[in-house]
């Protein structure tokens, strides 16, 4: 989801903070120029750690700092690493854009038009949001313009894996995570039409959550949240969280997960409408490391969440922050933070996705 429609020029951060800046895109140059890798990159650091609960001391060490990797985006969303290339990839939604990230070589474009294809001139949220890796490492991206989920091949072109339900297309796919069967779930609110809920191009009378089998086939698992967000699943995959970007009702729902690959009756995990008042962003992308603890982006930043719904603390970037990934060997967390791209060393450990084919 986009909070945030300014354009931004896109600059390396290696020596500035996140920061607002009215002029066009420039390149970025090599961070190598400044002594990578011989020398460790001083990234310029932002933010606070908030802790509420002491288990999170043993999540996120004492001296953690939330570190700009990349500046100037207009609204960045749906990291992922690629683990055998040793890179991050990520949308920036209204540019129609998925942007490369590399230590010592900074920002490049990896793919371009990344959601929408059509020629029609539009406004709105037109490019990719989330984005995964498959069992084979490729690359599928929801595509908020096109109205669909798409397979990135090793050739360059692409794949529709999910288009319709019931002969209607979807809103604009937004996030995506695949179960270790190779069943896709997915969520679909209305935020890639540029009416949202009252655009008439919408086809369904809901905003539901999905499920794509191995072998293709949509089922509707749920159309009982207004507006269906960031989602993954517990490590035992017995429990699928999704996030409701709801500013009425900002929360949390966990589903336990049928032996059919449907959901049960969900219960909400954690409510925080409250925090919305106060702090900007709303539930949106999450993540959950090896112990089952949520990183799940809403109100002030990244909030931790204990398998039971205890809010344990706050990654608090002071922006809406839109999503984040594990990467590296796990233990660090890339944030995708409102114009920003950043990220913070944990203690714990989440799981990467396959390594990337391409």
């Amino acid at each position: 989801m986009k909070t945030n429609s300014r354009r931004l020029v896109l600059t390396c951060s290696a020596i500035v903070c996140c920061s607002t800046y009215a002029a066009e895109k420039q390149p970025v140059p090599p961070l190598s120029s400044i002594g990578c890798p011989a020398k460790r990159i001083q990234y310029a650091t932002f933010g606070t750690i908030e802790r509420h609960d002491q288990r999170l001391n043993q999540l996120i060490p004492a001296d953690a700092r939330i570190e700009t990797l990349a500046d100037g985006f207009v609204w960045a969303e749906g990291p992922v690493w690629v683990q055998n290339r040793d890179y991050l990839l990520f949308s920036d939604v209204p540019e129609n854009t998925v942007y490369k990230w590399k230590e010592c070589e900074g920002v490049s474009v990896f793919l371009r038009p990344s959601g929408y294809t059509g020629r029609t001139r539009r406004g709105g949220e037109p490019g990719s949001n989330g984005l995964t890796l498959d069992r084979r490492g490729r690359l599928v991206l929801c595509q908020h313009g096109d109205r669909r989920v798409a397979r990135l091949e090793t050739d360059g072109t692409q794949t529709v894996l999910a288009e319709f339900y019931e002969w209607r297309r979807f809103n604009s796919p937004n996030d995506l995570v695949f179960r270790s069967n190779g069943d896709l779930y997915f969520t679909d609110p209305p935020y890639g039409l540029e009416g949202n809920n009252s655009d008439p191009r919408k086809e369904l009378l809901f905003n539901g959550v999905y499920r794509r089998g191995d072998q293709g086939g949509i089922t509707l698992l749920t159309a009982e949240l207004t507006f269906p967000n960031g989602l993954a699943f517990s490590p035992d995959e017995k429990t699928l969280y999704v996030a409701q970007s709801d500013p009425t009702r900002a929360i949390w729902m966990a589903y336990p997960v049928q032996d059919d690959g449907t959901l049960g009756a969900g219960h909400v995990l954690l409510d925080a409408t409250a925090m919305t008042k106060d702090r900007p962003g709303l539930p949106d992308g999450l993540k959950v490391d090896r112990e089952g603890n949520l990183f799940a982006t809403g109100p002030g930043g990244v909030l931790v969440i204990s398998p039971e719904g205890k809010h344990l603390g706050t990654i608090n970037t002071g922006l809406p922050t839109a999503n984040c990934a594990w990467g590296d060997d796990g233990s660090t967390l890339y944030l995708t933070a409102n114009h920003c791209l950043a990220r913070v060393r944990t203690t714990t450990r989440g799981a990467c996705p396959p390594a990337q084919g391409r």
